[in-house]
């Protein structure tokens, strides 16, 4: 078996972490959103939304499909600009951010995928190793430690050299996450982590959300539609639709609220508030027409 890449380079101190505007004080929100509307075309996504992402929490969002879970995650990383309404990070308004303070902002934040997002040309190691070469002027001895220790992490350092099409499913999603750490950010931003993923390999990503939030100390922003893992691991949970917070608490308050809504989508109803049918005329009338 081969081993890891050879150190060939003294080592070099660890530099300082890149500053992103005030630290938030322990018990803020890192992340304040007030009054966020947003819409697509005249579909209305968000409407007058306000949520605070409280620091040191695994934080979940979730709500029935198209309901802008993951527009949400991209409007906090400012991939898109929202119609009103003020987005707050870390101190920092997103919104008001020229290019260069919206990538600096972007170092303090990782990001996990749904299709994991590898670079298929590259090998695990240089997959992890890709921000640290891109946004650090580190020593090559030194990425060389820091890769192993965010493959270690997720308990792959032993597949370093295997490439992305070698890797099951939830082998790629473990390595998106040792990328998403690899420059140890505030806050890690989870795209449906278990989407597609066998009852093993769930239970493996729900340990490491958990177990990483808690040993470096990050907020974890959660986007999912599995709701028995997400109440497993989640200290806050919001129920977003009709482009609002319908529900919000701990999972043992969700689990207790009487609400139509929040019934339906945890005891996972086939109908109730949430509707099967999507909007339609009658349906004769369409078969028919109005003669």
């Amino acid at each position: 078996m081969s081993s890891v890449p050879p150190l060939a380079i003294a080592e070099t101190p660890v530099p300082p972490a890149v500053a992103v505007g005030p630290h938030p004080l322990p018990g803020e929100p890192l992340v304040e959103i007030r009054g966020l509307c947003f819409r697509r075309g005249e579909r209305v996504i968000f409407a007058d939304l306000d949520l605070d992402i409280p620091q040191g929490t695994v934080t979940a969002v979730m709500g029935p499909s198209g309901t802008g879970k993951t527009t949400l995650l991209k409007l906090i990383t400012g991939q898109l600009k929202p119609d009103a309404g003020s987005i707050r990070v870390a101190g920092e308004k997103v919104t008001r951010l020229d290019q260069r303070g919206l990538f600096r902002l972007r170092r303090q934040m990782g990001m996990l995928f749904q299709s994991s997002a590898l670079l298929t040309d590259l090998s695990v190691f240089d997959n992890v190793a890709y921000p640290l070469r891109e946004h650090t002027r580190l020593d090559p001895a030194l990425i060389r430690q820091l890769v192993l220790l965010k493959l270690e992490a997720v308990g792959l350092r032993g597949g370093w050299n295997l490439m992305p099409n070698e890797l099951s499913g939830g082998m790629a999603r473990r390595v998106a996450l040792a990328r998403a750490i690899a420059l140890d950010p505030l806050m890690i931003l989870y795209d449906e982590p278990f989407a597609g993923q066998d009852p093993i390999s769930m239970g493996m990503l729900m340990a490491l959300i958990r177990q990483l939030n808690d040993a470096a100390h990050l907020t974890s922003i959660l986007v999912s539609h599995d709701v028995q893992e997400t109440l497993r691991i989640a200290d806050w949970i919001f129920l977003i639709a009709e482009g609002r917070v319908l529900a919000q608490g701990t999972p043992q308050a969700l689990l207790q609220d009487t609400s139509p809504w929040v019934r339906q989508f945890i005891d996972g109803l086939p109908d109730g508030p949430v509707h099967f049918h999507y909007p339609a005329p009658p349906l004769t009338l369409d078969l028919l027409g109005s003669g």
